[in-house]
């Protein structure tokens, strides 16, 4: 009798660790898809819970672009829901003195990535709740404590996955540090003095659409109404790279094909566009933390 009671709590053990929620994995990183480092990473994952649900940001991020890495961040993670773990890799400090970290935002998400700038809109926008480092002791593949240049796989994607998995609790991490992270610095949407000033964080690299950080309540400062032309400025590092009028408009055909337009994305931030052709290309304009936009109203 004593025995099959044992046997039936045993049993209820193991049927309820099995049915215990687990996290999604989001995987992001610079690696490309032409040789198989995302799917090492997969594969530890795999390896700490074959039930894992692992998914994907994007692995094109730019070879070392920290800045591109943080603002894909930025446009995915609210809409996954809390609790999800993102593993970031674009790592150009392997190797180096470097933290690496756990970030838990006040939303409930989870970040383990390196502190090197990835952060910077996860920060601002989700808020800190709290910040581990990863202790490389616990939380690490067993076998790869000779490997110092695969971190994504050997420290972050196994960590990540013991996370997601409820293998660790987010206290076994590591030691808890200062709540905050290393930020790249950028221009910041504002409106002063009659001029929006802002930032392009991204392009839309498919149609050559400049995107940028200057949302629609910042820029309605300006008091323009749609068929309004508008004078736009943007620089690179202080150097002007373009300078010209072109109408705000609701959407790419309310102008004539060839023709600059400004217009309010489906993020809500203000974009500029050649209808049917790449701005990008036609004005050699790119994008990151030194990009800097300038916005008034014409005479």
């Amino acid at each position: 009798m004593k025995k099959n009671f044992i046997v039936l709590v045993l049993l209820s053990l193991a049927i309820t660790t099995a049915c215990l929620p687990q996290a999604a994995l989001v995987f992001q990183s610079d690696f490309g898809l032409k040789d198989g480092a995302v799917s090492c990473m997969k594969g530890v994952a795999f390896g700490v819970d074959p039930n894992l649900k692992m998914f994907d940001v994007t692995h094109e991020i730019p070879a070392y672009n920290i800045w591109e890495a943080a603002y894909q961040l930025k446009q995915t993670a609210p809409y996954w829901p809390s609790g999800t773990v993102f593993v970031s890799v674009v790592d150009p400090g392997v190797g180096t003195e470097r933290k690496s970290v756990v970030l838990k935002t006040k939303s409930g998400h989870y970040f383990v990535t390196p502190d090197n700038g990835t952060l910077t809109f996860i920060a601002e926008d989700m808020g800190i709740e709290e910040v581990r480092q990863i202790d490389e002791n616990v939380n690490r593949l067993a076998g790869s404590e000779k490997s110092y240049t695969f971190h994504g796989r050997d420290v972050y994607a196994y960590t990540g996955a013991r996370l997601a998995a409820g293998a660790i609790t987010f206290e076994q991490v590591g030691p808890r540090l200062e709540p905050k992270v290393v930020t790249i610095p950028y221009e910041k949407p504002r409106f002063e003095n009659g001029v929006v000033w802002g930032n392009i964080p991204i392009l839309d690299v498919q149609y050559g659409n400049i995107r940028t950080n200057i949302d629609e309540a910042t820029f309605k400062k300006l008091g323009v109404a749609y068929g309004a032309m508008v004078s736009v400025q943007i620089k690179n590092e202080g150097r002007v790279v373009f300078a010209g009028k072109m109408p705000y408009v609701r959407t790419f055909g309310d102008v004539p094909i060839g023709q600059p337009l400004l217009y309010v994305n489906s993020l809500l931030n203000v974009s500029f566009a050649i209808n049917q052709s790449s701005f990008a290309q036609t004005h050699k304009v790119g994008s990151g933390s030194s990009w800097q936009v300038k916005i008034e109203k014409t005479n």
